[in-house]
């Protein structure tokens, strides 16, 4: 069995975040780790606290299971400020990790800032040196990038800003009204579109955090990045169409067998 390495948050309520990440893995047959950066009080209406942890316990966690258990692919999700992330860069330099997926994580889908301006610029000048991949979603892109994106032709132009800043494949999630429901990959071989989950009039919680926890999942198995990427957006198209409301907010996926 492959092995998988997620760093990021906990949601109590199951959604999103490390739970939504073991549960992806899971059902993609791989062995899921993590390690956590920070604990959330949230629910499917919204983000209610964080608590961050100490660089010194998530150094911790770090060594415990790189020191161990070597991953064939690796996601960092929500790091809320720049001490854990250059913990997180040191440690996975320090191990060598390979197959780095950055599922970049900046405001909550109830629109709670998760990382601050020291964080978003330690993220860009040591994290996203060392991706393979980055999976950022529109606004994310056009922070990164420094520009407007208004247009197809503008999504490609940051991703092709993005390759060349961090010199890794970008993903530019699609589902807007841009992309007519194409998500964007940006590799060394240039654009590709490929067609996107057909997603509902509101996103189910924990979508982002699925879909790059599938393409970490299926770069572990050793599939090509595209093929990975097209797989994962079959994996979320499937597991959204399992999503159920359990509570007073947005839907959940429940990664159940008819999503794999």
């Amino acid at each position: 069995m492959k092995t998988a390495l997620t760093i990021a948050g906990s949601d109590c309520s199951g959604g999103s975040s490390i739970q939504a990440d073991i549960k992806t893995m899971l059902a993609h047959g791989v062995y899921g780790m993590s390690a956590i950066t920070a604990l959330t009080a949230q629910n499917t209406t919204g983000v209610h606290g964080i608590m961050q942890v100490t660089p010194e316990f998530l150094e911790a966690q770090l060594d415990a299971v790189l020191s161990d258990i070597k991953p064939d692919a690796t996601k960092v999700g929500m790091v809320a400020n720049s001490e854990l992330i250059s913990v997180i860069s040191r440690k996975l330099q320090e191990y060598e990790v390979q197959n780095l997926v950055v599922d970049l994580v900046m405001v909550s889908a109830s629109g709670v800032e998760l990382i601050d301006e020291e964080g978003i610029d330690t993220l860009s000048e040591e994290l996203l040196q060392l991706a393979d991949v980055i999976t950022p979603s529109l606004p994310e892109a056009e922070v990164l990038a420094d520009m407007d994106v208004e247009s197809r032709e503008d999504m490609v132009t940051a991703a092709k800003k993005l390759r060349a800043l961090y010199g890794c494949s970008v993903v530019i999630k699609g589902g807007h009204e841009l992309t007519e429901g194409e998500d964007l990959l940006y590799t060394e071989a240039g654009a590709i579109w490929l067609p996107g989950a057909a997603l509902p009039e509101r996103n189910p919680h924990g979508l982002g955090c699925t879909f790059s926890s599938a393409i970490t999942s299926n770069l572990a198995k050793g599939l090509p990045l595209e093929e990975a990427v097209r797989e994962a957006i079959d994996y979320v198209d499937k597991a959204m169409n399992c999503r159920f409301h359990p509570g007073k907010g947005m839907s959940v996926m429940p990664h159940c067998p008819a999503a794999e």
